[in-house]
């Protein structure tokens, strides 16, 4: 799918994140990189092959909660 020179990461790759955004649309929360990989604001992905990545979340310190 890329035609960037040097090519971008393809979607197999654990650098994939660095291909170009050839659609973005920030009102539906979703990017489309060049190639063929959907990134999702709260960072999940869907792979061309179907395939999902869950989303990395981070945990903060200090705003984790301990039920009493």
């Amino acid at each position: 799918m890329c035609s960037h020179r040097p090519a971008c990461p393809a979607a197999d790759r654990p650098d994939r994140d660095a291909a170009q955004t050839v659609a973005f649309h920030p009102e539906q929360g979703w990017s489309l990189l060049c190639n063929g990989t959907i990134v999702f604001d709260d960072t999940g992905e869907l792979l061309p092959t179907g395939a999902v990545v869950a989303p990395r979340r981070e945990v903060r310190a200090g705003l984790l909660a301990t039920a009493a």
